[in-house]
């Protein structure tokens, strides 16, 4: 099963026996609630899903995003509809970081068949795909978490896989390099990470590059077999993203959650600055 997946061909699935529930998660760094938006117009059936409030916890020491509660996380994904032998489609504003924050949490809480739309409801609206203003009412879900064991970084794994695997820091490469920081405390990056903006893994049309051309980025920047690869970010929204490229190439990869806004939490952690890891 592929991690995406085109308009085109989600409108065939939503036109087969077995639709997939919908989720919107449109959502913008420090802008306003996305709701009206989705009030505004979504894809037929859609659920709409608050990243900030409802696919992470209260922002603190573990970062600005961190995990949910999984009990919580669970009631969620059970009130939009969400089975666990169901497939899901989830999507945002075409940016496609939210959409991947909550594709990497379902997949890391045991749901087997989540995808992205790839290119997010601007693709949908290029190809045709109606909208509605219509709310939507899902039957109950009945998909219960269970988090993995893999897949998930701590401060101390991301420190160590920086040493020893390869760690990428998915943010802009001047706030890698530490030239800016506006959102968090300390500019710079986590000492040994490879700088590799998630922006670069989608074309201008938003839609992710054709896995070869993945593959081929992030060999370069030092996937080679074996290696074992962690993402972090600012607040682990935008390193899902990544995470979902990674996927997309066929490299596994895991996600330092807390990212940079939980490792500069503690002034203990050291930072490295400039544009070498």
């Amino acid at each position: 099963m592929t991690a995406i997946l085109s308009a085109s061909a989600l409108m065939d699935e939503l036109a087969g026996p077995r639709p997939p529930a919908l989720l919107d998660v449109r959502w913008q760094l420090g802008g306003p609630d996305q709701r009206p938006a989705y009030e505004a117009g979504h894809l037929p059936g859609a659920v709409y899903i608050d990243l900030d409030r409802e696919l992470a916890g209260p922002p603190g020491a573990g970062g600005r995003h961190p995990l949910p509660d999984p009990e919580a996380f669970g009631a969620v994904m059970r009130r939009v509809g969400v089975c666990a032998d169901e497939p899901v489609v989830v999507y945002d504003g075409g940016q496609g970081w939210a959409a991947a924050r909550a594709w990497w949490l379902l997949r890391w809480t045991g749901h087997p068949n989540v995808r992205v739309l790839d290119g997010g409801l601007a693709a949908w609206t290029a190809a045709g795909g109606p909208v509605t203003a219509d709310a939507a009412t899902p039957a109950e879900g009945d998909f219960k978490p269970n988090p993995g064991r893999s897949g998930l970084l701590e401060a101390e794994d991301a420190a160590a896989l920086a040493r020893t695997g390869l760690l990428l820091d998915a943010r802009a490469g001047e706030r890698y390099r530490g030239e800016v920081e506006p959102i968090d405390p300390v500019g710079g990056h986590i000492p040994g990470a490879v700088s590799a903006p998630t922006t670069e893994n989608v074309g201008p049309d938003g839609l992710f590059l054709a896995p070869q051309t993945l593959r081929a980025r992030f060999t370069e920047l030092g996937a080679a077999p074996g290696t074992e690869v962690g993402v972090y970010c600012g607040s682990g929204v935008s390193g899902a993203h990544e995470v979902l490229a990674l996927e997309v190439a066929g490299i596994p990869a895991a996600l330092y959650a807390g990212s940079w806004s939980h490792w500069t939490s503690d002034p203990r952690r050291p930072v490295a600055t400039g544009p070498n890891p």
